[in-house]
């Protein structure tokens, strides 16, 4: 429904005038075969359908409002270029090297964007890298809302729902872009152009120490690069990235943003607290709802026979000899032997590494291994009888760990659409294979629990969530001790201030990090 107030207006925010009715159609033969008035007060009563009342619009495409006019031009310049290379493995995928790392990517239907063969300074990490399945389900219990929950990947596909990404806009700087070719519902080939931008970022800082007694500084700043695709569903937006740094970090990056999906609302309880959402507009209810991600990584760190396990920091208790202060801890570790799914315990610092037990550290001797942080998640709110819980079959624990089997790529299933569970990562976990021998996959799940604010509204600002995959004993030391260190003929930073903050700090003086970017200016 556009703008009643304005109905030339093709991209007025229909989601500010959600209609108080829900057409049944007969997916066979495309008839109309009812209409069902939707509750619109706080409880499953269905009022008779009252004359409509006008309300304002709410826009938010940016010649609707008074725009800001004092924020500077802010511009990402790399005068030498970039520092990552691009070669084509096949025609569906490219080779990329940067820093130490390479690995290959390709796009498909359902995934979008897919890591393949990912290693850092030619040592092995992970086979396959990927985001699984998402899953959005809504708290409403009222007909016919109960049913809502959108599997984003398995109903709809990341691939075929990407964006066309633009210079200047969705992606900032020297810009690689890939494309790619899929199929339509009807098996047509689909040109889908700049589906992935590649780049790099500045991040701020990545390590700094200061000798105290010198006052010498050497500072080295975050370089990272950044795969990234977005995804365009219905009203939501995804904002999916890899993003790999000079440390030999890989994280997988998600934001949420773009429309909420709105449900009517009687206009007179714009001010009444309601059970299922928030009013974030006269006549318009946002309802509560979760957001699931289930990342699938296929791990292959430091060659074949990987391990998980997970390690929890525990208290040593007092004792004369051993702990007479109390104050000693100590780390416990956990190796998963069979597949499962586990929760993470803030309690006990509770950290999932993949380690494996045939390469030692050369300086301690530790397994050498990548560890996953992971953003705690509240699980799944439906209960395990319905359906919302038994199709989501990874929206009920933060990691799940199963033997590798060929086809089980998808959190969720082969085919989430009307689907009753059964057939994803929960019901393989719950197989309890043997993980002896080592080849084991993770299934790492993060989320929100979007509980609306009226700032989400007509459009809301992004949420992110970050998952990160970190080395843990894998390096003899800081894999980033050879970055060059952040110099300002190089960085080109401007004082505005008036003052210069050169070589001997501001006017001269002798205060800390005297030394830190000196430089007789920039170049």
């Amino acid at each position: 429904m556009r703008d009643p107030g304005n109905p030339s207006e093709p991209d007025s925010c229909h989601y500010a005038f959600p209609l108080p009715i829900s057409p049944v159609i007969d997916p066979i033969t495309l008839e109309l075969v009812r209409i069902d008035i939707l509750p619109s007060g706080l409880d499953e009563k269905v009022e008779p359908l009252r004359p409509w009342q006008p309300v304002g619009p709410s826009e938010y495409i940016p010649e609707a409002q008074s725009l800001r006019t004092d924020l500077k031009a802010l511009r990402v310049v790399q005068p030498e270029g970039v520092s990552f290379t691009v070669e084509n493995f096949s025609e569906l995928g490219r080779l990329i090297r940067w820093q130490k790392w390479d690995f290959k990517v390709g796009f498909n239907q359902r995934e979008g964007m897919v890591l393949y063969d990912v290693h850092y300074d030619n040592r092995p990490l992970f086979y396959r890298l990927s985001l699984s399945d998402m899953c959005i389900p809504y708290a409403d219990p009222r007909s016919p809302f109960h049913r809502k929950a959108a599997f984003d990947l398995g109903d709809a596909g990341a691939g075929i729902m990407a964006n066309n990404l633009q210079l200047g806009c969705d992606c900032l700087g020297s810009i690689y872009y890939m494309g790619g070719v899929l199929a339509d519902s009807h098996g047509k080939p689909v040109d889908m152009p700049n589906v992935i931008c590649i780049h790099e970022q500045d991040a701020g800082i990545l390590w700094k120490h200061t000798n105290y007694r010198t006052n010498r500084a050497v500072v080295v700043r975050n370089r990272e690069l950044v795969l990234q695709t977005i995804l365009t569903v219905s009203n939501y937006e995804y904002i999916l990235s890899f993003v790999f740094n000079t440390a030999g970090d890989l994280a997988y990056e998600a934001r949420a943003t773009g429309i909420l999906s709105t449900q009517p609302v009687d206009v007179g309880l714009t001010k009444t607290p309601h059970p299922f959402g928030t009013v974030v507009h006269p006549g318009v209810l946002a309802g509560f709802h979760q957001h699931f991600f289930s990342l699938r990584i296929d791990p292959m760190v430091a060659g074949h026979g990987n391990t998980v396990v997970y390690d929890e920091a525990v208290a040593i208790p007092r004792d004369p000899k051993l702990n007479p202060h109390g104050v000693g801890y100590t780390v416990r570790r956990t190796e998963i032997g069979t597949s499962g799914g586990f929760d993470l315990d803030a309690n006990t610092n509770r950290t999932f590494k993949v380690i494996n037990p045939a390469v030692r550290n050369p300086v301690n001797g530790a397994a050498v291994g990548y560890k996953v942080m992971v953003p705690p998640m509240q699980p799944i709110l439906a209960d395990a009888d319905s359906f919302h819980h038994r199709r989501a079959e990874f929206a009920d624990r933060s990691v799940y760990v199963t033997r590798y089997a060929d086809g089980e790529l998808y959190a969720g299933g082969l085919y989430t659409n009307q689907s009753r569970g059964g057939a994803g990562v929960r019901s393989w976990a719950e197989r309890r294979d043997s993980l002896a021998g080592g080849d084991p996959v993770l299934w790492v799940q993060f989320g929100i629990n979007h509980i609306p604010r009226v700032e989400d509204f007509p459009v809301m600002p992004a949420e992110t969530l970050r998952v990160t995959l970190r080395p843990v004993n894998f390096f003899d030391r800081n894999p980033a001790i050879d970055v060059p260190p952040s110099r300002q003929e190089v960085n080109c930073s401007v004082s505005v201030d008036g003052n210069s903050h050169g070589p001997g700090g501001e006017e001269g003086g002798q205060g800390q990090n005297t030394a830190c970017c000196a430089s007789a200016g920039c170049t």
